[in-house]
């Protein structure tokens, strides 16, 4: 945590079209040396522009391969990141990069439940393989308005015919998300990603403090804004010495940098994880996308980008 993290220069060696809306990147290292090995889960940072980085989920290709493989989602109405990769990215275009992360990681389990939404279908390629290596009871239940906006959804039912499930809104099909999840075996982790509505429906199903502990949530976009205003608070720098305000204008990531504690971070809106932070005294409010609702209650790191002290709370301690 709080670690700098080197940045690689990338060569797209491949570029397909999945879908009209969803195409596939294959990056190599531009200079030829290998790239860091990764697990199911894991995401790179995509440095599209001096000030604009997007994370990306790495998909696991259904051979060897010593490349990486993202999936892009071309969002008309977006923020520009995939926009400017459907322009930019041509094969032979080269990119900067950070990771691999893994924020959601596939954990040792009884069985699993994956449900993918839409483009966050793309780590869950890698889970279903690690789960049938494992050997262990799963199956993935993948949503969509049509199978022509699905990516990998025919590859998916080809390699695993018993264990997925697709949903797509144009066959007038639905998902029961309370019902599926209420028939869950114990011991049954689920992995979701996908639009924050069915995320929100998966997240509401699993909170009590018996079936929490085993629901994974990755989001990929910022949370809304907090309903609280913001107030200025004390940070104690427990590695540096440091003690340093908060003005509510600035997050603790600028704070500290002003103070001169150096921490990386990239994406400044609480998606990528670089600036995650140990927390060792006082009260958080939350507000990335990362930590899971019991690591969120248990506290033990925060997200400096955008993550605060809870209103009240006039003083945190860091491992900074």
């Amino acid at each position: 945590m709080s670690s700098t993290e080197p940045i690689r220069s990338l060569r797209v060696t491949a570029r397909r079209q999945l879908t009209p809306a969803i195409i596939e990147l294959r990056l190599a290292s531009s200079d030829g040396t290998a790239l860091p090995p990764w697990q199911a889960g894991a995401h790179i940072d995509l440095r599209l522009g001096a000030d604009m980085v997007r994370q990306y989920s790495l998909v696991e290709p259904d051979a060897e391969s010593t490349e990486w493989v993202v999936a892009v989602l071309i969002e008309q109405d977006g923020r520009g990141g995939s926009k400017l990769i459907e322009k930019n990215l041509q094969v032979g275009a080269s990119v900067n990069a950070s990771g691999p992360r893994n924020h959601f990681p596939v954990v040792d389990a009884d069985s699993y439940l994956f449900v993918a939404g839409g483009i966050g279908v793309t780590p869950m390629i890698g889970m279903c393989r690690a789960a049938e290596r494992r050997g262990v009871p799963w199956r993935l239940v993948y949503l969509g308005r049509s199978r022509e906006t699905m990516a990998y959804v025919a590859q998916l039912q080809a390699e695993f015919p018993e264990h997925v499930e697709v949903y797509a809104s144009s066959d007038g099909q639905r998902f029961d998300v309370d019902e599926a999840l209420a028939s869950l075996d114990a011991g049954t982790r689920v992995y979701c990603c996908g639009p924050d509505r069915l995320m929100a429906a998966v997240e509401a199903e699993m909170s009590g403090p018996d079936r929490l502990p085993f629901l994974h949530l990755e989001h990929f976009h910022p949370k809304d804004a907090a309903s609280t205003e913001n107030e200025e608070f004390t940070v104690y720098a427990a590695a540096s010495d440091i003690e340093f305000v908060v003005p509510t204008d600035e997050s603790i990531l600028m704070a500290a940098d002003f103070a001169g504690v150096v921490v990386p971070g990239d994406c400044m809106e609480g998606t990528c994880g670089s600036c995650e932070t140990r927390v060792l005294l006082g009260d958080v409010e939350h507000r990335d996308s990362i930590l899971r609702p019991q690591d969120r209650l248990s506290s033990r790191t925060m997200m400096i980008c955008v993550s605060r002290a809870k209103p009240g709370c006039d003083r945190l301690e860091l491992d900074l």
